[in-house]
């Protein structure tokens, strides 16, 4: 008698926990709390929209300004002030460089002293082992006739090795370098700063695409384009260009370059293209990098202005106008 009072009393008390138990089983297993702060962290890395800005500051008689700090700026996106979250000189920063020769009947007499003034530039600025460079020849159509390589001697000889002829398109030469080899999907680590060089007279006769779209490509692929006027038939009394001596094509290079956060150099003679490649050398390796987190996290695709001031009057920050925020509408064409 005593056998089964014990068992029934085991198995009324075995019931409940038995019950637990299963109810327990039955449940999905908690996630560790650090693995939900990790995915969440990751979540919001992904939806961040990180904007870097190349930006190089001159004063009025056109001398680089090396000494700011993150202080000094003043950043806006559509006119609404940012935070800026990352400030270095970044002369160490990685370069990939394009450079784009004219090679149209319009430009033989200077096509010797524009190759030799290339190949100059690509010994000193690019540094093996950290930069890359490639050649475009173009006049009906771009050709690449070096890709990207940090080897100067294989870029020396394609540069030397352009013969002059045809018709211009420059517009599909800018639209094809940035959207084939420098359009970047993804964001790298460490930021590539992306630079054409383009030596050409600014005229185009012959390209499928406009000027604005070549300009959007080179908007999208954040390049900054250095332009050198082969354009020698206007001129004032004092062999300089002023704004009432641009042609149609140096205006042309102007809105390239001024859109893109670069510059336009107007030599006199041939023997001065030498000199303005030694200048842009000499940019590259003066800019400040600017990072912030835009205030607008929309993901629509629309172009999105960019204005940086300094603190200190009589200074000029010469920047990109703006950047095309992620999104399915921003998608290269």
């Amino acid at each position: 008698m005593k056998r089964y009072f014990l068992a029934a009393l085991v198995a009324l008390l075995w019931a409940p926990l038995a019950n637990a138990q299963s109810d327990q089983s039955n449940q999905p297993a908690a996630k560790p709390e650090s693995s939900t702060q990790e995915a969440a962290q990751k979540t919001i890395q992904v939806q961040v929209n990180l904007v870097n800005v190349l930006a190089t500051v001159t004063d009025k008689k056109d001398r680089m300004i090396l000494d700011l700090t993150q202080d000094d700026f003043r950043l806006f996106e559509d006119k609404r002030p940012q935070t800026i979250k990352f400030f270095s000189r970044e002369a160490d920063l990685p370069l990939r460089i394009g450079v784009l020769i004219d090679t149209s009947n319009s430009v033989r007499e200077r096509l010797h002293f524009e190759q030799e003034a290339a190949v100059d530039f690509l010994n000193e600025a690019l540094r093996p082992g950290q930069d890359q460079a490639f050649v475009v020849g173009f006049d009906v159509e771009p050709q690449v006739v070096q890709d990207y390589t940090d080897d100067t001697d294989k870029l020396s000889a394609a540069v030397r090795g352009l013969a002059a002829g045809g018709t211009t398109a420059l517009y599909d030469a800018i639209y094809y370098a940035c959207k084939q080899k420098m359009l970047v999907p993804q964001p790298t680590e460490p930021y590539l700063r992306r630079v054409l060089i383009v030596v050409s007279d600014g005229r185009d006769n012959q390209s499928e695409h406009s000027r604005e779209e070549a300009l959007s490509m080179a908007q999208h692929s954040e390049a900054i384009i250095f332009a050198i006027s082969t354009n020698n038939s206007v001129t004032n009394t004092a062999g300089s260009r002023t704004p009432n001596c641009y042609s149609a094509g140096d205006k042309t290079l102007l809105r390239l370059a001024e859109q893109t956060g670069g510059r336009v150099f107007f030599p006199f003679e041939a023997s001065d293209l030498a000199s303005n490649f030694q200048e842009i050398a000499r940019e590259l390796r003066s800019q400040y990098s600017i990072g912030y987190v835009s205030s607008n996290q929309a993901k629509d695709g629309t172009f999105r202005t960019i204005q940086i001031e300094t603190a200190t009057k009589g200074l000029r920050v010469r920047a990109r106008a703006g950047y095309y925020a992620p999104g399915p509408a921003n998608a290269a064409k």
